[in-house]
C-alpha cells in the first residue's frame, strides 16, 4: 500500500481517479454475432472451447431436476441453512423497499394523470464462475427480481457449483442453465433455438462478460457494467487499524486489479494499518491474489475529515466505509457511493452477504449517476392520463403553439383538432 501524504496527492491524482475504459474487444464482438447468427450450434462450440461444460445437445444447457435434487443432497446442510437466513435479510429488504414506491393517479382540471408499477417479464441473473464460486450473487441477483413480481427469472452460471444450484433455487430462480461468458450474453440477449430471449440482465461478470453486456445494451437492458471490486475507507485516528486491514484484503482478494483506498488522518495509524494487512497477507489462501492489489492500493493522509471526504465525493467508491468518532457530522456530507457502512460493527462483507442491500454495486465512478442493483431495477414505472373535451381545448393552445415553434405541423394539427371535437 503507498502512503501519501495529502501534499504530495497532485502526483498520484490520474492514477487514484483511473477508470477502467471498456473499449471495442473484437474477440468477444465475433463470439456475440456468432451466436446471433448460428444460435445453439456456436453456443454449444464456445462452451466446449472455453471448457464451460461438457455439452453435447442444446438440451445439456440447463440444469434439470434431478441435478437440482443432487446439489441439495450433496451440499452441507448448515451451508443450506445460512444461505436461507441471508435469503430472508435480502428479501425483507426489497419488500420494504418495493413498498415505498406506489402507484400514483391524481386529478388536475379535466384530466387524470399517474403511473402504475409492473415488474419485467423475463430476467437473466449472470454469476460468476471465476476465480470463487459466488452463490451469495444467486441471491443478490434473484431475490429481488422475484420480489418485484418478475416473472421468470433465470440464472446462468459457468461451471455451476452444487452450492450455487442450491442458493438459485432457494433464492426463487424459475431456471438454472450452466452457461457463462460472452456466448452465455448473447444467447440470452438474441435467444436461441433452446435459449429463451430475456428482458435485462444483470450481476458481475469478468472483462468479458462486462464488455459483451455493453455490446448488447439496446437488444436488452443491463444493470450497470461493473469492473473489479472497490473499496474506500475513510478513518480518523480513534479507529481500529486491525479492522481497516481486514476490511482493506477483503476486497483486495476479489481480482489482481480490485484496489483498497484509505483515506486517514493519521500517517502512524495508515503504518499500523499497512502493517497488520502484511501480517494477514501472511496468513491468508488468497494472498496470492490479495497481496498484488493491496500493493497498488493507497491510503491518502490528510489534513482533517472535511477534506478527505471531498476526495471520497470524487472517487465514488463502490463501497465506503466510515469509522470515525463523530459519525452523524459527515453521513450527509457523503453522496457519491455504492453502499455505504457505518462505524467499526459495519464490516463491508456484512453487506456482501448477509445484512440485507446488494452487493451488485456500481465501480468505475458510476456510483456517480446510480445506484447498487435493487428491486427497483426489475419493475417498469408506466405513466398514462386521460384528458376531458373542455381540458383538452385548454391544453391545445399551449400545444400548438409549442409545435409551431418547434416547426412540427402535424404535431400542430393533431393538437389543433382537439380544439374542434
Amino acid at each position: 500500500m503507498r502512503i501519501v501524504p495529502i501534499n504530495e496527492f497532485d502526483k498520484y491524482k490520474d492514477e487514484f481517479y483511473s477508470v477502467i475504459e471498456y473499449d471495442n474487444n473484437p474477440s468477444v464482438d465475433s463470439i456475440i454475432n456468432d451466436v446471433k447468427t448460428r444460435k445453439d450450434e456456436a453456443l454449444i462450440e464456445y462452451s466446449a472451447k472455453f471448457n464451460d461444460g461438457n455439452f453435447n445437445l442444446a438440451s445439456d444447457f440447463i440444469v434439470s431436476e434431478y441435478e437440482i435434487e443432487n446439489a441439495f443432497k450433496s451440499t452441507d446442510k448448515e451451508f443450506i441453512s445460512q444461505i436461507k437466513i441471508a435469503k430472508k435479510n435480502i428479501e425483507t429488504f426489497a419488500k420494504k423497499q418495493l413498498n415505498s414506491i406506489k402507484d400514483l393517479k391524481y386529478k388536475i382540471e379535466g384530466s387524470i394523470i399517474g403511473h402504475k408499477i409492473c415488474p419485467l417479464n423475463r430476467i437473466l441473473s449472470y454469476v460468476p464462475g471465476g476465480n470463487y464460486p459466488l452463490p451469495s450473487s444467486a441471491l443478490m441477483t434473484t431475490v429481488p427480481a422475484k420480489v418485484a413480481g418478475v416473472k421468470e427469472v433465470i440464472l446462468t452460471s459457468p461451471k455451476i457449483k452444487n452450492e450455487t444450484i442450491v442458493a438459485a433455487k432457494i433464492a426463487g430462480a424459475d431456471k438454472i442453465y450452466k452457461l457463462g461468458g460472452a456466448q452465455a450474453i448473447a444467447a440470452f440477449s438474441y435467444g436461441t433455438e433452446s435459449i429463451p430471449k430475456v428482458d435485462k440482465i444483470v450481476g458481475p461478470g469478468n472483462k468479458y462478460v462486462t464488455y459483451a453486456k455493453k455490446h448488447v445494451y439496446g437488444t436488452v437492458d443491463i444493470d450497470f457494467l461493473a469492473g473489479p471490486s472497490e473499496v474506500l475507507i475513510i478513518a480518523d485516528k480513534n479507529a481500529d487499524p486491525k479492522l481497516i486491514a481486514a476490511d482493506m484484503l477483503a476486497q483486495s482478494e476479489h481480482d489482481k486489479d480490485a484496489r483498497a483506498y484509505l483515506l486517514i488522518d493519521s500517517i502512524s495509524l495508515a503504518e499500523e494499518v499497512e502493517n497488520y494487512a502484511n501480517k494477514f497477507l501472511s496468513e491468508l489462501k488468497t494472498s496470492e491474489i490479495a497481496k498484488v492489489s493491496f500493493e497498488k492500493s493507497f491510503a491518502i493522509v490528510g489534513n482533517n475529515i472535511d477534506e478527505l471526504i471531498e476526495i471520497a465525493n470524487k472517487r465514488a467508491p463502490e463501497h465506503l466505509e466510515l469509522m470515525v468518532k463523530d459519525e452523524k457530522k459527515y453521513i450527509d456530507k457523503l453522496n457519491n457511493y455504492g453502499s455505504l457502512f457505518i462505524g467499526k460493527n459495519c464490516a463491508e462483507v456484512f453487506g456482501d452477504y448477509a445484512s440485507g442491500t446488494n452487493h451488485v454495486l456500481p465501480t468505475n465512478m458510476a456510483s456517480k449517476y446510480t445506484g447498487g442493483l435493487s428491486v427497483f431495477d426489475f419493475i417498469k414505472i408506466l405513466t398514462y392520463q386521460k384528458i376531458n373535451s373542455k381540458y383538452a381545448k385548454k391544453l391545445s393552445k399551449t400545444s400548438s403553439y409549442i409545435a409551431n415553434f418547434e416547426g412540427l405541423m402535424a404535431h400542430k394539427l393533431a393538437s389543433d383538432l382537439r380544439r374542434e371535437i
